[in-house]
């Protein structure tokens, strides 16, 4: 008899993006490489990426605006 594993799944680490472009609010998360945060909005696919790294900031959410 197999018994599943009762320790908690790891917990991803995040940063909450409002994506400006269509006014939605999603999280993003770190890669598996640990070096940046990646992700998309959700209804038009933009691509952001955040860069984690010395000096960076604490805070947890963000506003992206994409240029023209």
């Amino acid at each position: 008899m197999v018994f599943a594993s009762k320790q908690a799944p790891k917990k991803r680490s995040w940063l909450g993006i409002h994506f400006e472009c269509c006014h939605v609010y999603t999280r993003i998360y770190k890669n598996r490489g640990g070096t940046q945060y990646t992700g998309r909005c959700p209804r038009c696919l933009k691509a952001v990426q955040i860069r984690v790294g010395e000096g960076g900031s604490a805070d947890r959410f963000f506003r992206v605006r994409f240029r023209r």
